[in-house]
């Protein structure tokens, strides 16, 4: 079955967020609970003061029904985006973050911005970040050719985002560029196929 022509060249940002929420994270239980049976599996027993890892969309149940509080990922330290920011602005390339860190950002921050230390500089920090990843994603973009693009270290929001531009654009590349014939084609010795 096709799908409808606007959800041909990707996902919503509430879907990428929806899959984001399956990542792991780590909470504080406020309340003793026994065991969750769910179906992805079971989690607890829960017990005050021991941390305990669980999705994240179970973690921001939980925090909404004031039964815990989540720890903030490692990588949302003050100190750490100020590091990452500096990183990217000074670098080309773009900086090692979590695959889905921004999704987790912006649910965390909504939820749990009490359980985030200097949540409000965490915000700013990861807005910059954002910017300055945004640009740099902008720039390579524009050296766009029909054989390849390096999206290292890009998570799944900001591919999303630049999705339906390069897919329109590298399909328009590929049409004006003249045919080739089989023997034109040359293989590597990875196995790779490459145009002469």
């Amino acid at each position: 079955m096709a799908l409808p022509k606007n959800l041909r060249n990707g996902f919503a940002p509430t879907e990428v967020e929806f899959l984001a929420e399956s990542d792991m994270i780590t909470i504080v239980p406020l309340h003793k609970m026994d065991a969750l049976q769910l179906i992805n599996g079971t989690y607890g027993p829960f017990r005050p003061p021991l941390k305990q890892e669980v999705p994240l969309w179970l973690a921001m149940t939980l925090k909404q029904k004031h039964k815990c509080q989540i720890q903030a990922p490692d990588w949302m330290d003050v100190d750490f985006l100020k590091t990452k920011l500096d990183e990217e602005t000074a670098n080309p390339e773009f900086s090692p973050m979590p695959f889905r860190f921004m999704e987790i950002a912006h649910l965390l921050l909504g939820c749990a911005s009490d359980d985030i230390p200097q949540a409000e500089t965490v915000r700013t920090l990861l807005k910059d970040l954002r910017e300055a990843r945004q640009s740099k994603a902008r720039k390579g973009l524009q050296g766009l050719d029909p054989h390849y693009l390096q999206v290292d270290n890009m998570g799944l929001m900001e591919i999303n985002e630049i999705r339906p531009f390069f897919s329109k654009a590298f399909n328009e590349l590929r049409m004006l560029e003249p045919e080739r014939t089989v023997g034109d084609s040359q293989t590597t010795a990875s196995g790779m196929m490459s145009m002469s």
